[in-house]
């Protein structure tokens, strides 16, 4: 059995906590606020305790209790993305986003499937924060008003804010969207259905 020192930080839920090996880098920035030893006796999935489940849910702004997370040991880049539903039994899915971090999350059942990093809309046209139900879903959508392609898209809001798979590099933005990785977009756009929630958030660093 291994055992993995976690540093609980209010993030997305893909940054709920950062897995630390020695100088290992984490999956998301470090803004901390208690610390504890798990017992990890698998190579894919951190598993909370009771006591971080409730702590989780007071300071994270979760919909769902977190119960167990995905383990990602290094340091996530424009691109990356991480999935893994083995194991993991049908329930209701979450997605939670932090903008702060730029990281989404799928929970299914109060277990994380799946995290990616994200891009959020530039200054001129701001991601809106709150919790928003699925509108519409449509696989091959493309934006009328930009004449761009929005593989996957998951519609948020009635003026067109939506998860959608994007080209996820440094230094671009969306008109307001939440852009992940296409193959990402792909896995959540079947796993979700009309009125699953999604609640985008912008943590504060406590680092």
């Amino acid at each position: 059995m291994k055992w993995i020192a976690l540093t609980l930080v209010a993030a997305a839920t893909g940054g709920l906590f950062a897995a630390q090996f020695g100088q290992g880098q984490s999956r998301s920035a470090p803004a901390a606020v208690s610390h504890a030893f798990i017992p990890q006796d698998t190579d894919t999935r951190l598993y909370l305790t009771p006591a971080q489940q409730r702590q989780a849910s007071a300071e994270g702004g979760f919909r769902q209790v977190p119960r167990s997370l995905l383990r990602v040991d290094r340091q996530m880049q424009y691109g990356d993305f991480t999935w893994n539903e083995d194991g993991v039994p049908a329930g209701p899915i979450t997605i939670r986003v932090d903008l702060r971090t730029q990281l989404m999350s799928v929970f299914r059942g109060g277990h994380e499937i799946g995290t990616a990093v994200a891009l959020y809309g530039a200054d001129s046209k701001e991601t809106p924060l709150g919790s928003f139900p699925i509108l519409w879903k449509g696989r091959d959508h493309r934006s009328s008003l930009y004449d761009a392609p929005m593989p996957f898209t998951l519609r948020l809001t009635g003026d067109g804010v939506a998860i959608h798979g994007s080209d996820v590099r440094l230094g671009a933005a969306t008109h307001g969207c939440v852009g992940v990785p296409t193959e990402f977009a792909r896995l959540l756009f079947e796993q979700s259905r009309t009125g699953d929630v999604v609640t985008i958030v912008r943590t504060t660093s406590q680092a």
